[in-house]
């Protein structure tokens, strides 16, 4: 980022000092300029929105889809926009004496703020860049008649701001009192630790992905020049200035020049001319290009040379076969099923679109440059297909019905719905696929989520209060809370304390009676007792979700069987909310389970705070709970590390039901028990059953489910969890029984005439709900069940936590001489098969001293 960002002045018509500055960063442009002409094309441009408060939310949207990178706007316009932008694209207009008025929802809604400022105050702008933390703060002097100095730069660069300066106070000439040079102010914050002063800088190709050419070293000097000029000029450690391509012609146009993090290093994104970067004439000091610049090499090269009557010629000049060619690999792409096969299909399709794309003159920057405009759209389209494609695939048969994929973002009009398979008509492959969860890169995530557990592991409470700042947006004295809990924060509403009450009892009741309380001995043979007895897990962690709702019934179901087991300390973890606090409901239940502690952090930070333990935070031996896919891959990374020493409960994935339904059930019911899971979150796997259910029977499901969906606050979410869900048509209750064996769902509920008789068919599920009057809604919170549940398939080999879950067992003997006397001869021969004389030698020599005690 560059230390300052110039403001377009309605005066300046200099092209060239404007190309300059689009070439070290975005420009500041008022929203009355914003279509005038003499704006550089490459130009990034934030629009400001300072006069106008006429503006509406759609025009300020439509700003964004064609192209700003953000905009700068005003407190009363940024209220309708908070949520419907994401937060990077949204600027705050503030004047310095309204800093204080912005709310935590403001602040959470936006990327950063532009402050109008009389002067420069670098300790007061330091204090409101402290209050701002984790966002960008821009200063703006209002002041026409104060010319800021390279000094001020560096100050507020120091205090974590940007200066922005107005073009008509910026110059190509040398600073004088009335206007600063570009490069003068563009270096005011570069600093150099060699000797020689020289600045290390990266040059990467602009029309190859930013793939990297070499490394040079640049001065004062010579970046000035790059800027003022537009062409690639350096600093030659032996020969002094360098311009490149002066003699060899391999000259370069620069595009753009940024700073690094630390401000002591440059990279220079160049369109390289002539034979290339390296004096070797090669396009990179490092090698070859490879991947899809290769590819566009290689296929120019085909363009011009390729000779007639070949393939490749033929490619490029009968735009049919090449057509043809691409619809082709477009349909084996959308066959594809495994890793391997999508990879193969998508190069080959890749092949013959950039043939495409290279007869046409279209490079892949132009790709690249149009991709980026369709990622700075905020505007979506419906994602329906074209009526030629939409109709090909209604007219598909049952056989060639492509397996189940996610699916595209509807048209709020759309109809909210799940797709219908015939199990009996499908074949073995797409059978395989109705049963797959969709693909959980653990290895992806786990290399994302390494660096934040390394990170706790080894600062402790300092880096987990800078990633709750970063992740959480809460600012934290401290970590963690410890009773007695204050009154204040466990305020609950008297109808919620009741619930959850009699939620606690039912729970503790069902948990208590899991418990085992006695040890069992058994004689195996005379003289020869084992025992075992259950013992608790010292020190337990739990990780209670928050994110999009909050998750009391989760502590309730962790907290409660960890306080039957007898756990020493329960240590709960739960994401604060932006003010740093915690829900008073979570808080009630963390008092009612006796929790020793409660974490005030979430995701991969909490996991590794629990697992290594910090200054403030215990260190648990086993952590238990849900979360997101990085709260997931940080259970999976520390449990996987010697050093840590901590088990978990389980492998999570997201939440899942499946509903066996024959002609008895209640469509109402069906869809609500659906809907109760689909609102989870937007991969959460929903599966119908049907057992024999007539036509007119499963559109009366289907309906219900629009309509209830459209009535809830989380249609958004259920809107696309539903469109990825499926309704499996079987003819039998013991074929949907089989189905969901294989299926291993984590909810498994029954509308069947006879449920009860059904679950001694059920091998694989978390948790069965019997009946049209068993909701999975209760097991959720207060039936007494537990719903922390397998989930992804793992029922096959998990249980889902019970107060056992809280317990380890431990075994006993105890062998009387007699006993000794019967089974070490045994146990010798054994050790002897084995070869291991230690053990047969601790047995006979006991057995001598046994022979020798009764002889005398």
């Amino acid at each position: 980022m560059s230390p300052f960002l110039p403001l377009l002045d309605p005066a300046l018509a200099d092209p060239a000092l404007l190309d300059a500055l689009a070439r070290i960063g975005p420009l500041v442009v008022p929203y009355s300029l914003r279509d005038a002409a003499h704006l550089p094309e490459h130009a990034a441009r934030y629009i400001l929105l300072d006069r106008d408060s006429s503006i509406t939310a759609d025009e300020v949207i439509s700003l964004l889809d064609q192209g700003a990178e953000k905009v700068i706007l005003s407190l009363a316009i940024a209220k309708d926009l908070i949520g419907a932008v994401p937060a990077e694209r949204l600027l705050l207009l503030l004047d310095v004496a309204n800093v204080s008025a912005v709310s935590d929802k403001i602040r959470s809604g936006v990327s950063g703020v532009l402050i109008k400022t009389p002067t420069v105050d670098v300790d007061f702008i330091g204090s409101v860049s402290r209050f701002f933390s984790g966002s960008s703060v821009h200063v703006l002097p209002v002041d026409p008649t104060t010319l800021p100095s390279r000094s001020t730069i560096r100050a507020l660069a120091a205090a974590g701001t940007v200066l922005v300066i107005p073009t008509s106070s910026l110059t190509h000439s040398p600073t004088d009192a009335k206007q600063l040079n570009v490069a003068d102010a563009f270096l005011a914050n570069v600093t150099s630790d060699r000797q020689d002063g020289l600045f290390p800088t990266v040059v990467s190709s602009h029309l190859e992905g930013e793939r990297t050419l070499g490394l040079v070293y640049s001065s004062i000097e010579s970046v000035r020049e790059s800027i003022a000029t537009g062409k690639g000029v350096y600093q030659s450690r032996k020969h002094g200035l360098w311009r490149k391509g002066e003699t060899s012609g391999a000259t370069q146009d620069i595009i753009r020049i940024r700073l690094d993090c630390d401000s002591d290093a440059l990279e220079f994104s160049v369109v390289q001319h002539g034979a290339g970067f390296c004096h070797l004439e090669r396009p990179s000091c490092f090698g070859e290009v490879s991947g899809l610049s290769a590819l566009e090499r290689t296929l120019q090269s085909r363009l011009a040379s390729a000779p007639e009557g070949s393939y490749t010629r033929k490619l490029f000049e009968d735009p049919e076969l090449l057509r043809s060619k691409i619809m082709e690999e477009a349909d084996e792409l959308c066959r594809a099923e495994s890793q391997d096969e999508v990879a193969f299909e998508a190069a080959d399709l890749l092949y013959f679109a950039l043939t495409r794309c290279v007869a046409a003159g279209v490079s892949l920057a132009d790709i690249e440059r149009s991709l980026d405009n369709k990622a700075k759209k905020i505007s979506r389209r419906p994602g329906n297909a074209k009526p030629q494609w939409a109709q090909k695939t209604a007219g598909a048969s049952a056989a060639e019905k492509p397996a189940p994929t996610p699916a595209p973002a509807f048209d709020i009009d759309a109809p909210i719905r799940m797709r219908t398979y015939d199990f009996a008509a499908a074949s073995p492959s797409e059978r395989a696929q109705l049963l797959r969860r969709p693909v959980l890169k653990s290895d992806e995530m786990i290399a994302k989520v390494k660096p934040i557990v390394d990170d706790v592991r080894l600062r402790g409470d300092a880096a987990l209060l800078e990633l709750t700042a970063k992740f959480d947006r809460a600012q934290l004295a401290s970590t963690v809370v410890r009773p007695p809990f204050a009154p204040e924060t466990m305020q609950v509403a008297a109808d919620v304390r009741a619930a959850i009450d009699a939620a606690y009892a039912n729970i503790h009741k069902f948990h208590s009676a899991q418990a085992e309380q006695g040890t069992l001995a058994v004689e195996t043979m005379p003289g020869v007792v084992c025992s075992r007895f259950a013992r608790p897990i010292a020190r337990v962690g739990l990780y209670v979700p928050g994110g999009t709702a909050i998750l009391p019934s989760t502590a309730l179901m962790l907290g409660i069987p960890a306080q039957v087991a007898g756990c020493r300390e329960i240590v709960l973890a739960t994401p604060p909310r932006p003010d740093g606090s915690i829900s008073p409901e979570v808080m009630y239940v963390a008092q009612l389970v006796g929790a020793s502690a409660v974490l005030k952090a979430g995701g991969a930070q909490a996991v590794a705070a629990l697992a290594y333990g910090t200054e403030t935070v215990p260190k648990v031996d086993k952590i238990f709970g849900p979360g997101n896919q990085w709260v997931t891959a940080a259970k999976m990374l520390v449990q996987n590390d010697t050093d840590a020493l901590v088990a978990i409960d389980m492998p999570a994935g997201p939440s899942e039901v499946l509903v066996i339904a024959d002609h008895t059930c209640n469509p109402d019911f069906v869809a609500a028990d659906l809907l109760s899971q689909a609102e989870h979150g937007v991969d959460s796997q929903v599966v119908l059953v049907a057992v024999a259910l007539s036509a007119a029977r499963l559109a009366a499901i289907e309906a219900a489910v629009d309509a209830q969906a459209r009535a809830l606050s989380r249609v958004d979410i259920v809107r696309q969890s539903v469109a990825k869900s499926l309704i499996v048509q079987v003819r039998t209750v013991a074929d949907a029984l089989a189905f969901s064996n294989d299926y291993a769902p984590e909810h498994l509920i029954l509308h069947l005439a006879d449920a009860p008789a059904a679950v001694a068919a059920v091998e694989n599920a978390g948790s069965v709900f019997v009946g049209p009057f068993s909701p999975e809604s209760c097991g959720d919170y207060a039936s007494g069940t537990n719903h922390t549940l397998p989930t992804n398939g793992y029922a096959r080999q998990f249980s889902g936590v019970n107060t056992l879950s809280f317990q380890k067992h431990i075994t006993s003997q105890e062998v009387t001489a007699d006993g000794l006397r019967g089974l070490g001869p045994i146990v010798a021969t054994l050790a002897d098969c084995e070869g291991l004389d230690a053990h047969a030698n601790a047995v006979r020599i006991r057995l001598r001293a046994l022979d020798e005690s009764s002889s005398s």
